[in-house]
C-alpha cells in the first residue's frame, strides 16, 4: 500500500469536461472529505505510524457502543466509514482534525485510488476470461463451456489456477498515477481523469503523493 496521506471519498459518477479548445476529457465525480482524525497511531506504541480518519456522518444511534467510546475522543457522533493513512510521521495530526479536500490535493497532482470493483457473482469461463466458447449453431452442442480441463492418466488432476468459472469482481482494485483535472472545495467534490473501481456511492480512497 502506497504510505503516503490521503482522503477518503465517494463515488459519484462519471462526465466529461471541455478544455478552452473543445476538447472532452472524461473524468470521474467524487465526493471527498472532509476526514476527522479519530485516532493517531506511531511507532512507539503501535509500531507504524499512520492516522485513523472517518468519513461521511452518521447519527449516533446508528453507532454501537464500542465505536461510540472510540469516536468520543474526537468528539464526533458517528461515521460509515472509517479507514487508515499510512503516514511518515504522525505527530503532524491532532486527534478531532478536520482534513479538508483542499489541504490534501491540488489540480495536476498525480494520485493513487483504490476501490473494490463491481461484483459480478458466479460468472463462467466466457465472461470471467473472455473464452472465445463454440460455435452458436444447433448442432454444435458446445456453446459456452470450457472445454477439457487435462488429461485423465496424465497428470491426473486439474493443475491449481486453472482459468474456471467462479466469483467474479469485487476485488480491491489500486489505480496509480490519476490525473486530479479539477477541485471545487465548496462542494467538495474532486475531477479525476478516467474510470475509478467500484459503483456508484462506494468508497474510494485516495493516496496524494
Amino acid at each position: 500500500m502506497p504510505k503516503s496521506m490521503g482522503i477518503l471519498g465517494k463515488k459519484i459518477g462519471m462526465t466529461r469536461v471541455y478544455s478552452e479548445l473543445g476538447q472532452a476529457t472524461p473524468v470521474t465525480v467524487v465526493e471527498a472529505g472532509p476526514c476527522r482524525v479519530l485516532q493517531v497511531k506511531n511507532e512507539a506504541l503501535d509500531g507504524y505510524n499512520a492516522i485513523q480518519v472517518g468519513f461521511s456522518e452518521k447519527k449516533a444511534s446508528q453507532q454501537n457502543k464500542a465505536i461510540a467510546g472510540h469516536l468520543k475522543k474526537s468528539d464526533s457522533q458517528g461515521f460509515y466509514f472509517i479507514r487508515e493513512f499510512r503516514v511518515n510521521d504522525s505527530g503532524e495530526y491532532q486527534v478531532g482534525q478536520d482534513i479538508a479536500l483542499d489541504a490534501v490535493l491540488k489540480v495536476g497532482d498525480l494520485v493513487d485510488v483504490q476501490g473494490s470493483s463491481k461484483g459480478k457473482g458466479f460468472q463462467g469461463v466466457v465472461k470471467r476470461y473472455g473464452f472465445a466458447g463454440g460455435g452458436a449453431g444447433h448442432g454444435s452442442k458446445f456453446h459456452r463451456a470450457p472445454g477439457s480441463i487435462g488429461c485423465s492418466a496424465h497428470p491426473g488432476r486439474v493443475f491449481k489456477g486453472k482459468k474456471m468459472p467462479g466469483r467474479m469482481g469485487n476485488d480491491t482494485v489500486l489505480r496509480k498515477n490519476v490525473i486530479v483535472i479539477d477541485i471545487r472545495p465548496e462542494d467538495n467534490v474532486v475531477l479525476l481523469k478516467g474510470p475509478l473501481p467500484g459503483a456508484k456511492n462506494s468508497l474510494l480512497k485516495i493516496f496524494s503523493k
